[in-house]
């Protein structure tokens, strides 16, 4: 899963990159972007790794994509600044509060920048439609039923509204597809203050707006992680640190993309694996490999909890725990899966 990093300048964006990542930013790839992956806190996956001392670990995973800092002053740029991260499956909007800016302003002004991306896309492909329907081409009732089904979705963006909760057609949601509406995608806010002290009310005010908000002191944290392990839990103390924000912001992350964890485990690995809530048994096996997918027979599923509970497969098997599923099957979060596939 990956995870876009978005901001405007001096808000310290970079700064969250390293937090999460461990990866510190580097200067040459501030007009590209910059990408790492951040290991997410899971108590269930590390008591597997105690319960089976695999040879191999893959721990819950997502990458996270530092892009280029938006300007507020100059917004033209800034569709081509945001296009590097259409395909993440959230943005991550990092608000520098501690500098003094007015985050209701900057969110305001960051949905006014999607709005503009995603309306130079909407708009550039229904240009393209206008002239090729005025051709004599096999395909021109085809591509009428598109651009009918984009003028709404236009209409929508011109108006300067967002399309998070515009009910699409199943034609619109294919025509729609390969432009990944920035709109469209699941949000946080981050406001980065400079101290622990968290202001509940500009917290709220920023949720008002419709967007998920976190206030974490980015950093100082990021301070205190550098600091030698017999000195770190000393100074968070002094300095009034309660739980460490990168978990936080982690775990916000996973609740806005509506991101679930189940297992894959064994002697020989566990692997932990993201899987958007409310997907089926079948895209789990896709997301490890489309053979298994392609092939799918039948699959087992078990709470990990419950194994980690017995102490081993065969106790839980025992204890008629697990259960044989179909296709259809919509994995839990916490379910250990193995899959059965004719490949």
């Amino acid at each position: 899963m990956k995870i876009g990093l978005v901001g405007y300048q001096n808000g310290g964006k970079s700064t969250v990159f390293e937090l999460l990542t461990g990866t510190a930013p580097d200067p040459s790839k501030m007009q590209s972007g910059q990408s790492a992956q951040a290991n997410v806190p899971d108590e269930r996956y590390d008591k597997l790794i105690e319960l089976h001392n695999p040879k191999k670990e893959v721990p819950p995973r997502i990458e996270l994509f530092d892009t280029p800092g938006l300007n507020k002053s100059e917004q033209a740029g800034n569709a081509q600044r945001l296009g590097v991260i259409r395909e993440a499956a959230g943005l991550v909007q990092v608000i520098g509060v501690h500098t003094g800016v007015d985050p209701l302003e900057e969110v305001d002004a960051f949905e006014t920048d999607k709005v503009l991306a995603d309306l130079q896309s909407v708009g550039n492909r229904m240009e393209k439609l206008e002239k090729d329907v005025t051709k004599p081409r096999p395909d021109r009732d085809d591509l009428k039923a598109e651009l009918e089904a984009l003028q709404p979705v236009h209409a929508k963006l011109d108006a300067g509204e967002s399309l998070l909760g515009f009910e699409f057609s199943e034609l619109q949601e294919q025509v729609c597809k390969s432009f990944s509406l920035l709109t469209r995608k699941p949000g946080l806010v981050v406001l980065n203050t400079a101290d622990s002290d968290i202001d509940a009310e500009m917290v709220s005010a920023v949720e008002a707006k419709g967007v998920k908000a976190v206030a974490a002191p980015v950093g100082l944290e990021l301070e205190v992680a550098a600091l030698p392990d017999d000195e770190r839990a000393m100074f968070a103390e002094e300095m009034g640190l309660g739980e460490p924000c990168r978990e936080r912001l982690l775990r916000a992350i996973f609740e806005v993309t509506n991101q679930i964890t189940f297992y894959t485990s064994g002697e020989k690995e566990v692997h932990a694996w993201l899987l958007r809530r409310g997907s089926t048994v079948l895209e789990a096996a896709h997301s490890i490999h489309s053979d298994l997918a392609r092939g799918f027979v039948r699959a087992e599923v078990w709470p990990v909890d419950e194994l980690l509970r017995l102490g081993s497969e065969r106790e839980l098997k025992a204890a008629g725990v697990n259960q044989v599923i179909g296709k259809e099957y919509i994995v839990q979060d916490g379910d250990e899966v193995f899959i059965r596939a004719n490949v």
